[in-house]
């Protein structure tokens, strides 16, 4: 970061500024990523004056079987390109390839592409990332991927998260498909667990949000989304709450699982930006009981 980004920022939004001149002054969001998730954007919440309340809906973990992703590691070589498509995937990957006493060096012959933010991760993992695509999707992985040459017939790793009692959101099955279609030879392979939470932990805030105490639901994921159906009786469990979503991508699910989807983040490279876009949903007048 630059220190006239720094100072952008710090003139956006001053630490010292009274709450109740902030936007989100007063609004609790229901913040329903994974814990691993949740605190960065709690963090940006509260940047804006919101009160966050935490109620991931689906959790990331380890694996438990490692077959498939160790095979893959063991002809790592074999692969022109990986294409990570969230940070849990980046951790998971290299922390395995360490559990396994495998050199991070091995990876450097292939070409490795991440997502807005979590291309600091991969490259602090490995020292290099090869593609950050001008739109932080997987569309944009595609869409930047057809421009470079000779790359049908290129192989292609996706370390991708194996969805456990849920529906699997269509993200990387699409993102599959697409790739297949420029050419190239693809091969997914489970790196960990995504899994839906139980219900019963959040009586608490479940019955603020029927309460109307809930002011926004904000959704960083169509997996999020899915679980939090799960939790719920009906839509008149959360019909008064503003509903969130983090990029166009989990908006269009969260709509067809039949959600009125109030606030989209144009800036999906970051929960900063998605923090903004519920924030600029409230006019500051409207913040000042």
């Amino acid at each position: 970061m630059t220190d006239k980004q720094m100072h952008t920022q710090s003139t956006e939004i001053n630490p010292l500024t009274p709450s109740r001149k902030l936007p989100l002054y007063g609004k609790r969001i229901l913040v329903t990523a994974p814990r691993n998730y949740a605190f960065r954007l709690s963090e940006q919440i509260i940047k804006q004056g919101g009160l966050p309340v935490l109620m991931p809906t689906i959790e990331t973990c380890y694996l438990s079987n490692y077959t498939k992703l160790d095979t893959a590691l063991e002809r790592i070589d074999e692969f022109d390109w990986i294409v990570f498509t969230s940070r849990n995937g980046i951790t998971a990957f290299f922390q395995r390839m360490n559990d396994l006493n495998i050199p991070v060096s091995v990876v450097q012959k292939c070409q490795l592409c991440a997502l807005g933010e979590d291309a600091e991760s991969l490259s602090s993992f490995c020292g290099k990332v090869d593609l950050i695509p001008t739109e932080s999707s997987p569309a944009g992985i595609v869409a930047d991927l057809a421009k470079l040459p000779q790359i049908h017939d290129k192989k292609v790793l996706i370390p991708a998260p194996e969805v456990v009692g849920l529906p699997e959101p269509d993200i990387v099955p699409n993102l599959i498909t697409d790739l297949q279609k420029l050419g190239m030879k693809v091969t997914r392979v489970p790196t960990y667990i995504t899994q839906g939470l139980d219900k019963n932990i959040y009586s608490i805030e479940l019955n603020l949000m029927r309460q109307a105490m809930i002011n926004v639901i904000a959704f960083s994921s169509t997996a999020e989304v899915e679980s939090f159906l799960t939790m719920v009786n009906s839509q008149s469990d959360y019909e008064r709450c503003i509903i969130a979503c983090f990029g166009p991508y989990t908006t269009a699910n969260a709509q067809k699982l039949g959600m009125n989807v109030s606030i989209v983040s144009k800036d999906y490279s970051s929960f900063e930006g998605f923090a903004e876009a519920i924030a600029a949903f409230f006019p500051l007048t409207s913040s000042s009981h």
